[in-house]
């Protein structure tokens, strides 16, 4: 089982499968690396070496009482890549995940990177007269307990009903994965807390990579016009909708989601 070990003695799990450019996947809140597993096969059989992350706190990592907050996973991002010598990076992150993506370039620039996957994750989740793409319902006036109530974890009852852990799970061994059981604890919600602060507005309008910004048209969480007006920040990005997905829209719709992630890697050079 590959692991390394990070700066602040964190042991990280993760999957390193395949030849050719790498594409780095981190999954969102709560999701082992083990959730990409319907998006291993497309990826690999296109030429490419697939590396998918456990976060810490997430599938077989460490569970530290310390580092929950983006910034330690954008920092978590850079250590793997540096762990295992990659360049050229096409980095790829869903929900929490996008987020970890962000904090990367926020913190290294897009050195080692050719490109930016963002699923279904809004720059700026807080909603205000200046964003009205964030979570449904959230605004800087109940920011300090929305996420401390387990219900709004689930969104606010728009968009795709949601398939069953049991349905997820089997979707996930069939496709080569040990299970897709998430771990959301009350010890994670500071981390939540972090990321529903966040606004990356000012990295996507800096980042100096191509970007695909891709949203689940029936999310659960947000609008899907976020993946729009996220793009327009950057001269570098684009947008892309899923048709029927939710908030798992890699999950939801595995083949439309392989289709972009296969275009846009090829469309690296």
């Amino acid at each position: 089982m590959p692991r390394f070990t990070t700066n602040d003695e964190v042991s990280l799990h993760y999957y390193d499968e395949g030849e050719g450019r790498p594409v780095v996947l981190v999954s969102g809140y709560g999701q082992p690396a083990d959730d990409w597993a319907l998006q291993w096969g497309a990826l690999r059989g296109a030429g490419y070496r697939v590396v998918s992350l456990d976060r810490r706190w997430a599938g077989s990592s460490d569970r530290p009482p310390y580092g929950l907050r983006m910034s330690r996973g954008g920092e978590d991002v850079r250590e793997l890549l540096v762990h295992l010598g990659l360049e050229g990076v096409l980095l790829v992150g869903q929900s929490m995940g996008a987020s970890h993506a962000w904090a990367y370039a926020s913190l290294f620039g897009c050195d080692l990177l050719s490109g930016i996957v963002t699923i279904d994750q809004s720059p700026k989740m807080i909603n205000d007269p200046s964003w009205s793409n964030g979570f449904y319902g959230l605004t800087l006036e109940n920011l300090g307990t929305f996420f401390f109530d387990p219900s709004n974890l689930l969104g606010t009852g728009h968009g795709r009903a949601w398939q069953s852990e049991e349905e997820l799970d089997a979707k996930i061994r069939a496709a080569g994965g040990k299970g897709a059981k998430r771990d959301i604890t009350p010890d994670t919600f500071p981390l939540m807390f972090d990321h529903a602060c966040q606004d990356w507005r000012d990295v996507v309008a800096r980042i100096t990579v191509p970007a695909l910004i891709v949203a689940g048209e029936q999310s659960q969480f947000w609008p899907s016009g976020h993946a729009a007006a996220t793009a327009a920040l950057s001269p570098l990005a684009r947008s892309a909708v899923v048709p029927g997905a939710g908030h798992p829209a890699h999950v939801d719709e595995p083949e439309a989601v392989n289709e972009l992630l296969v275009e846009f890697a090829g469309s690296l050079g």
